[in-house]
């Protein structure tokens, strides 16, 4: 007698091991599966790909995966919004939630091996990228130049400073931060994060480049705009579409755009590709 297929809808149970706090709102989640080999099967995630998280008695909701798969530890980067992560704030070291995917397409890195990688990110639009950054620095040798361009609301809202400290420190890394308000601390430049671009120390390539950009849309509009006054092709500019994904598989077209499932046809997508689906950022 042959066994039904296991649910598709079904989470792995995870545990968890420590919560960071990163900034106002904003906590990072340390877990592994309770199986080793769930664990090890959930390693083999791309960048860019993300999850539905469980909390069991309450709900579930997506979330981008900001670890490198080069990285041994899994996390959740999770600002509480709602009653879900909600829920998740509140879990302490030892409590049990659950884990679906990886799901979506990914950046596909491997297509970018030989080219330069810019990275635009504002406030929490960093967590989605990060995973990218962190697969390239682990794998120097395939890429190009690699700038960071990196902006925030103020000194207090920079997301994951231990990092921040070390791209900047890093060799054959090129990362460049800016707030909007600075306070009596703050020694770095002041602006919105395109306005590095345009600082004197500042060269930019644009031949042979994939620009990567995410944060909040007001940013997103403006950051193209300086791109593609660069000369960035639309099909060289890619990001992450944030939408409500429900099942995570292309069933319940909660996050349907036009002919697209951001779930499974994303939610990378060039800007080229954001365009012909009509969608404004």
């Amino acid at each position: 007698m042959s066994h039904p297929p296991e649910s598709l809808y079904l989470p792995k149970v995870a545990v968890l091991d420590r919560v960071v706090d990163e900034i106002a709102e904003v906590k990072t989640f340390y877990w592994h599966f309770e199986d080793p080999a769930e664990q090890a099967a959930f390693k083999r995630f791309r960048p860019g790909q993300f999850a539905q998280v469980s909390i069991f008695g309450v709900g579930e909701f997506p979330a981008s995966l900001p670890p490198s798969p080069t990285e041994d530890e899994t996390f959740f980067t999770i600002r509480r919004v709602g009653s879900c992560t909600e829920a998740l704030h509140a879990l302490k070291p030892g409590d049990r939630f659950g884990v679906r995917g990886p799901y979506g397409n990914g950046f596909p890195m491997e297509e970018y091996e030989g080219r330069n990688l810019v990275f635009v990110a504002g406030g929490i639009g960093l967590i989605p990228l990060r995973s990218c950054i962190i697969y390239a620095m682990a794998h120097r040798e395939r890429y190009g130049r690699i700038q960071i361009f990196y902006g925030a609301r103020t000194p207090r809202d920079l997301m994951y400073l231990p990092d921040l400290k070390r791209w900047e420190q890093a060799a054959g890394i090129e990362c460049y931060l800016t707030v909007d308000r600075p306070d009596e601390t703050w020694r770095g430049h002041v602006g919105v994060v395109g306005s590095l671009f345009r600082k004197p120390d500042v060269r930019m390539a644009v031949e042979n480049t994939t620009a990567f950009v995410c944060g909040p849309p007001i940013m997103f509009r403006f950051v193209i705009q300086d791109l593609k006054g660069m000369g960035f092709e639309d099909r060289h500019i890619v990001s992450t579409l944030e939408r409500y994904m429900k099942c995570g598989v292309g069933k319940c077209g909660h996050c349907c755009i036009g002919v697209a499932y951001v779930c499974v046809d994303g939610p990378v997508f060039t800007y080229e590709q954001i365009r012909k689906l009509g969608e404004e950022i």
